[in-house]
Order: C-alpha cells, then structure tokens, then sequence
C-alpha cells in the first residue's frame, strides 16, 4: 500500500530524523537519490547538459548537490538561480568546485543567458519550490517554466513539481510539468491527486531513513491490497450466502441504465442480483440469471445491499424506498439528486455515495471547477455533510468515509473510462462488493480498482464501451488476483 503524508507530518519526521544525524547527512542522502535518479533519466551521463532550477529553500540544496555528482561523472551543469542571495551556500559551493557554473535568473543578461542554457538542455531538474510552496509560480520562475517548456530537455522534479501544493494536489497558477518526481521519504498527497498527478509524470520514492507517523493522510492501495479483501466463495457458500445485492434503476427513458448496472452487480462477487424497476424486460433479456420483480424494493425479497439511482430518471419514490431499509446502500446519478439529505444522514446502516465532480458541485451548492481544483477537501465535505462514504469519481478517484482516517485513492483508470453508462457498471460492481460483506469505504476502493483496469484493458488504446469494460471485470479481477 502507498500512503502518503501531510507537509506537517513530513516536516515532524525529518526533525526527528535530522535530531540524529550528523549535520547536512539528511540532504546527501536526498542528493544523492536524487542524482541516481537523474543518471538513470538521462541514460548516458558524460557529456549529456543538465540545467537546475534553484530556489531558496532545500530542495534548491538538493538539487544543487545532485548537479556536483552529477558534474563529476562528467555532465555540462549549469544552475540558474532565482534568488542568488539565498541560495543553499554548500551546495553552491560543491556545483562550482565540481566544476558546475551558475548564472541569475534575473536581469536581462543573466535572464536571456538562462533562458539559452535551457534552450540546449537534455534534462533540467525543478528545485524552484518545495513542500512548503502555496499557490503558483512566481513571474521569473514562470518564465523559466515556460522556456523549459518550449525545450525539449525532460524535467526531473525535486520532491514535488513547483506549483503544485503538496497537501491537496492543488494548482493555483502556473506549475511545471515534470517527466519524473524524485520524492523523499515518504509520498505527498499532491502527488496522488490529480491535478497535481498529472503534473508530476512517474513518481520515484527514494528512501532517506525516515519514520513517518502510522497514520497516513492518503492511502492508495495495491494489487495486493485488493486481492486480500476479494469475496472469495468456500465449499459451503451458496447464492444467497454470498450474498444478494438489490438493483433499483433504470426507467422507460434510460433502460440501459439498469441493464449496465446489472451487468457490473453480476460481476462483483454476489451470489444473486434482483432487479426492480420499469427495466425489467431489457434486463433479463440481456441477463437471464438476474432475480427480477416488478413489486418494488420492498417486497423484492431479502438482499443484503442495494443500489438506487443510475437511470432512475424522477422516481423519487424508489429512492426514498430503498434508503428508509436497514441494510447498505449505494446511491449514484438520479439517486444523489432525488435523495433527501436529512434521510441519508439519519440511516444507521452505511451508505456509499459516487458522484462525479458535476454531481458533487451540485450536492455541495459550488462550481463544478471548485470540485475539480480541489477534489480532496471536496470529497471530505461530503463525507462529512452526508454521513456517508463518498466515492468521487475521476481521473483519480477518491474514496471517503465521514468517520475520518486515511482518504483512499485510486489511479487505475484510462481517459477511455469517460463514456456513457461506465459509471453503472462501477455502481453495480460496488454494490455486489458491499452484499458480499466489505465495508463500504472496502467496496468503494476495490471497485474503483478493478474498474478502472478493466477499463485499461478494454480501452487499449482505442475507444470502449460500459459494455467492453463489464466485460473486461473477471480479467482485472484475475490480473489482481495473480498479482
């Protein structure tokens, strides 16, 4: 599992760590992860032109330390400095007696000198900004970014992308895009989150001997996470014992709703799937197996989950029913709109909520863009406001539960999952989960998960359908399974 930690927890476990260090040990061992990084980068070191972006704080130290590694196995370094009068002394002094030169960002010669040596860079390493940076660039670092922009060097970025604000994956400005993140210790949530994951490219924790806190601000779990909380039958399991997860979805407009949302309930490990709703013909036609009746949820017969919304058009009603029962509820689309919010915060049994960022906006009364610019305190208020756990879906999605603890974060989605009906099929997949017996900050992080490989593997590359990434389901889930 990868967790990730506040700039505040960090900062508390690199005081302990330095507490017990020589002097300066804590950035030679940064530096020196750091240049191994950038050799391998680089792939050819000698003679290859390497450009560091120096600001004030230490990871312009590191970065400065990394360049006189780097100078001696015989790299052309030059670093640009943003403030000169504050830039880390020992590691200025190591880049010069490596045999590194220096020039200013500022002023038009040393502005236009440093604009060249990154116009002919095969790499330039970002230590503009650290873990403390709030907001976006500022003027002289913009320009810079924008000159490596133009380049065609690749950007390895110190710790954390310069821009990006490291507690939530904010971007408030401009921020510079790296190919690599170098990140010490321990991974910042700005790195899992999008936006900010988008501008931080392949992520690369190097090890400096910290001991972060056990509990951790974000947690992303991995194959062998998900494989460990799979329902897996046993030899007396039958259908009902594997449990039975109610679908109520669908409507005369929207049918394929409720066929979609079946077909990932199919999938998730229950051992049956009742369907209720004006979609019934659609979907035993396209799913004979499926337990259908037309007597509404409250006399569907027993199940031990249900899900309610997807297509459910302004059937209030059914929304209403399904969440006045006692046992978990998925509620999504139609049903995040109709539902009551007093009523969802009044059920004792748990609720999963998964909107995506419009339908989140419109739950907690703010722009669309708001939820989008800061998907971590937004999926957190939800929570909070509902007294459920919310699952934000998106290119990261986010899972939260309103009791607190590490928010879960999953990255295994494509662009390719943003299509019709691919939101159903993740909503029936959950709710098989939670019949299955997982909790439902469980149900929401493994199906996210495993929907989002089977997008991969369905999309390749190439558009797919909901139907291609139902389909596609039983692979991911054995992918996970094999590790």
């Amino acid at each position: 599992m990868r967790t990730a930690y506040s700039v505040e927890m960090v900062r508390a476990a690199e005081r302990a760590l330095m507490a017990r260090l020589a002097e300066g040990a804590l950035m030679q061992r940064a530096a020196a992860g750091l240049a191994a990084a950038c050799a391998e980068f680089l792939g050819r070191v000698y003679g290859s032109r390497v450009v560091l972006l120096v600001g004030s704080g230490d990871n312009g130290g590191d970065a400065l330390y990394a360049g006189a590694r780097l100078a001696r196995r015989g790299a052309g370094v030059t670093a640009v400095l943003l403030t000169p009068e504050r830039a880390h002394a020992g590691g200025l002094d190591a880049l010069r007696r490596a045999g590194g030169t220096v020039v200013a960002a500022q002023g038009t010669g040393d502005g236009a000198a440093a604009e060249r040596v990154i116009a002919s860079a095969d790499l330039v390493v970002d230590g503009i900004v650290g873990i403390g940076g709030q907001g976006g660039l500022r003027p002289d670092a913009e320009r810079l970014a924008a000159a490596v922009e133009r380049s065609r060097a690749g950007v390895v970025a110190v710790d954390l992308p310069s821009g990006i604000e490291a507690d939530t994956g904010q971007v408030r400005g401009a921020a510079l895009a790296a190919d690599l993140t170098v990140t010490f210790g321990a991974y910042k949530p700005g790195l899992l989150i999008d936006p900010g994951r988008e501008y931080a490219g392949v992520v690369r924790l190097v090890d400096i001997g910290l001991e972060p806190p056990a509990d951790a601000e974000l947690e992303s779990l991995q194959h062998a996470d998900v494989a460990r909380l799979l329902p897996v039958p046993v030899a007396e399991s039958d259908k009902y014992r594997r449990g039975v997860v109610g679908i109520a979805a669908g409507s005369a407009r929207y049918p394929g709703a409720a066929v979609l949302a079946v077909s990932g309930a199919l999938r998730g490990g229950a051992g049956a799937v009742r369907y209720v709703g004006p979609a019934g013909d659609a979907v035993i036609a396209r799913f004979p197996e499926t337990l259908v009746s037309d007597r509404g949820a409250a006399k569907a017969g027993r199940v031990q989950a249900w899900v309610v919304g997807p297509g459910a058009g302004d059937d209030a009603e059914s929304v209403a029913e399904v969440l006045g029962t006692d046992v978990p509820v998925l509620l999504d689309a139609d049903g995040l709109r109709l539902a009551e919010r007093d009523v969802v915060r009044g059920r004792t049994a748990p609720t999963l909520m998964t909107p995506h960022a419009g339908e989140a906006a419109a739950l907690l009364g703010v722009r669309r863009e708001e939820v989008e610019g800061a998907r971590l305190a937004a999926v957190r208020e939800l929570a909070a406001l509902y007294r459920s756990t919310v699952l934000l879906k998106g290119s990261t999605t986010l899972v939260a539960g309103f009791e607190g603890g590490p928010v879960r974060v999953n990255a295994t989605g494509t662009a390719w999952l943003a299509t019709a009906g691919s939101g159903d099929v993740l909503s029936g997949l959950a709710g098989s989960l939670l019949a299955s017996g997982l909790s439902a900050r469980d149900a929401g992080s493994v199906a996210a998960h495993l929907h989002g490989l089977a997008g991969r593997f369905a999309a390749e590359g190439a558009p797919a359908g909901a139907h291609d990434i139902a389909d596609r389901i039983p692979e991911a889930w054995r992918d996970v399974v094999r590790g």
